[in-house]
């Protein structure tokens, strides 16, 4: 019983020994716990004001309602001839998300009086997947001549019909990341083709007047080199309700005012407001 009882002590001992770890290690714990949340919530308050834009073009709600004035009559080639004037409206579902597509394509680097004079040839002879799989390749040069780089754009567009049909049952994929992933499809067309052919905003379709008109009136942080960057630059701060808006109404504002060359500074009602407009 001896030997019992004074080994009781050691057995109790060591059992303490474990127990003391444990109480003064939750101490330590609790105070890097406590000193944790405490930064976390003072990093949390400070993130809120985050959600707000850290930067934005100086001037640019003014800029921009200006820019809708001068666009009001809405009488500028895109507004006729854009992509979403190109299909045929008649048409199933399918068959207009296809035509969508097709003549954002035929758009790159063209005017788009050039883009409509040729979807109307191609609709002239029925304008489906299964009759561009069907079209030899001479024949359907000659039908989207004088179309930029139209060549290249033959053999992009035979590609990606064919895809269309093997993997999308001739139907349009429905995402961003799936339309670029297509020979011939860039951002800018893949973002107009949601819009336009699936209804959904994904971005800012940006081609060479936004990107161009976003440097002049400096809506990017810096001067940017691409549309792509210009995309990019001008999703951080832009609201996402004027997303859909701002391709069209910048477009026609390019062709029409804000010229790649010789841009018409004294009619433009941001003369005054639009660092380019110095040194132009």
């Amino acid at each position: 019983a001896a030997r019992r009882s004074s080994l009781q002590p050691r057995h109790e001992l060591r059992e303490g020994r474990k127990s003391h770890r444990p109480v003064r290690h939750p101490r330590r714990t609790q105070k890097t716990h406590v000193a944790y949340e405490a930064a976390n919530g003072e990093e949390g308050e400070d993130a809120e004001p985050l959600k707000v834009p850290v930067w934005e073009p100086q001037n640019w709600q003014q800029q921009l309602a200006n820019i809708r004035i001068m666009r009001s009559k809405k009488d500028a080639p895109v507004d006729q001839l854009g992509a979403e004037h190109c299909y045929d409206a008649s048409a199933p579902p399918k068959v207009r998300r296809y035509q969508v597509l097709l003549s954002l394509m035929l758009s790159s680097q063209t005017k788009d009086q050039v883009t409509a004079g040729a979807m109307q040839r191609l609709r002239a002879r029925g304008l489906t997947v299964e009759s561009i799989l069907q079209t030899d390749d001479d024949t359907l040069g000659r039908l989207i001549y004088p179309v930029g780089f139209w060549r290249n754009k033959v053999k992009y567009i035979k590609q990606t019909t064919a895809i269309l049909q093997q993997r999308y049952e001739g139907d349009i994929p429905a995402s961003v990341a799936e339309l670029v992933a297509l020979p011939g499809v860039g951002p800018k067309m893949a973002h107009l083709a949601m819009a336009v052919a699936w209804g959904t905003i994904s971005g800012i379709a940006v081609d060479t007047h936004v990107h161009r008109i976003a440097n002049r009136l400096r809506w990017t942080k810096k001067m940017t080199k691409t549309p792509e960057e210009t995309r990019k630059n001008l999703e951080e701060w832009l609201p996402r309700v004027l997303w859909s808006e701002v391709n069209g109404l910048l477009v026609g504002f390019g062709q029409q005012i804000c010229l790649p060359v010789h841009p018409r500074c004294q009619a433009c009602l941001n003369k005054a407001l639009c660092p380019a407009a110095q040194d132009l």
